[in-house]
């Protein structure tokens, strides 16, 4: 990035909306933050290994259990989501130090 791209750049998402909107939607905390493919790519996993899980398991568990793989990708992308917004953030804010 040159100098006058990153004089002009655009304030990033707070990250603490990217957090909640991680939360929220499995892979929405990464569309947020411009990075759709990893987005929906993490939804698309959370999805398939929650129905897979679901699938597999014996009815008498709780939901909890029988969807435990897609939770746990669902787990994985939120640290990961908040991670790149905190990073493009800080760069963003060393980089307008006047706001």
């Amino acid at each position: 990035m040159t100098q006058d791209a990153a004089k002009t750049a655009k304030k990033p998402l707070d990250p603490y909306l990217v957090l909640a909107l991680a939360v929220l939607l499995p892979g929405m905390g990464h569309v947020a933050v411009g990075q759709p493919q990893r987005g929906f790519g993490f939804a698309f996993f959370t999805l398939l290994l929650a129905l897979m899980s679901y699938v597999l398991t014996p009815p008498d568990r709780s939901f909890i259990g029988r969807a435990a793989m897609g939770l746990f990708v669902w787990a994985l992308s939120i640290p990961d989501a908040y991670r790149t917004a905190r990073t493009r953030y800080e760069i963003w804010k060393r980089d307008h130090p006047q706001g």
